[in-house]
């Protein structure tokens, strides 16, 4: 009886996305986020919490870092702020929220008219480990509606990940384009659409995004079994979509992912005094 050694979800996530060649990216959109990529080396960033780990390819490595909340955001959105239950809402079955987040995110002009979120809800890992840190909404004003805020939460993800994604390109110390998205995230295509646009690169949109995870598993113990080898994967991934970025957008992006980590730089230490109590948790 042949046994096949179990894996954890990032390196199952990591084959699944098909992206399995050297400096092939993928992009996890779940609750948490990453960025990653096989790589032939050892190495690590301590500085911005990246290194590279052995990965379920035999003599390879893939890329780790996490960002603690990506499509977190969109629950404390429909649990906190948009069916949160107090007085103003008492339904108890709720529709399927992240269908109609995505029809109301397409009604949004890119830049969600300048409002920013920022989507560190559980502080942050990587590219800096903070765990004082908290998110927020920034730049709201009479104007700025239910909608914006939406659009904000699904373009503060994407901020975040150009974040650590100039750090994982220093780290292999080359471009990485194009990126295969997988993840519950991923189902999302004007989500796809936003990351193509914020980080510049294109998106390939994994079709079954969700199920990476467990297709990656398969995959390994069917190389295990002889059925096939690594070098294969890529023919058995199908993308559903290629997201291109739109020029068009560039201006207002660059824009405000300025003013995203300026945030962070002018937030940390109001935040660190905040949130001291939660260091004897």
């Amino acid at each position: 009886m042949k046994v096949v050694v179990g894996s954890p979800d990032i390196p199952t996530a990591a084959i699944g996305s098909g992206a399995v060649r050297d400096y092939e990216g993928h992009c996890y959109i779940g609750t948490s986020s990453w960025i990653s990529t096989h790589v032939p080396f050892k190495k690590a960033d301590i500085f911005h919490a990246i290194a590279s780990l052995p990965s379920a390819i035999p003599g390879r490595y893939f890329i780790a870092n996490e960002q603690e909340i990506a499509g977190g955001i969109l629950n404390w959105l429909r649990d906190n702020i948009i069916y949160h239950k107090d007085e103003l809402l008492l339904e108890e079955n709720l529709p399927d929220v992240f269908k109609i987040f995505d029809r109301i995110v397409e009604k949004v002009p890119a830049g969600s008219n300048r409002v920013i979120c920022t989507p560190w809800l559980n502080g942050e890992r990587t590219p800096v480990e903070d765990h004082l840190i908290r998110g927020g909404l920034y730049n709201v004003s009479l104007t700025t509606t239910r909608e914006d805020l939406i659009r904000a939460a699904f373009e503060g993800v994407a901020f975040n990940q150009k974040w650590v994604l100039k750090y994982i390109e220093k780290f292999i110390k080359r471009r990485m384009d194009p990126i295969n998205m997988v993840g519950g995230g991923a189902i999302s295509d004007v989500w796809c659409q936003i990351h193509a646009d914020i980080l510049d690169r294109t998106i390939n949109q994994i079709k079954d995004p969700i199920q990476a995870n467990a297709r990656g598993s398969v995959f390994i113990a069917s190389v295990a079994l002889g059925h096939m080898g690594f070098e294969d994967i890529p023919k058995y991934i199908q993308i559903k979509n290629v997201f291109k970025p739109n020029p068009d957008n560039r201006k207002i992006y660059d824009e405000l992912f300025k003013e995203f980590l300026n945030i962070y730089k002018n937030n940390k230490a109001m935040c660190a005094r905040l949130n001291r109590h939660d260091q004897t948790k």
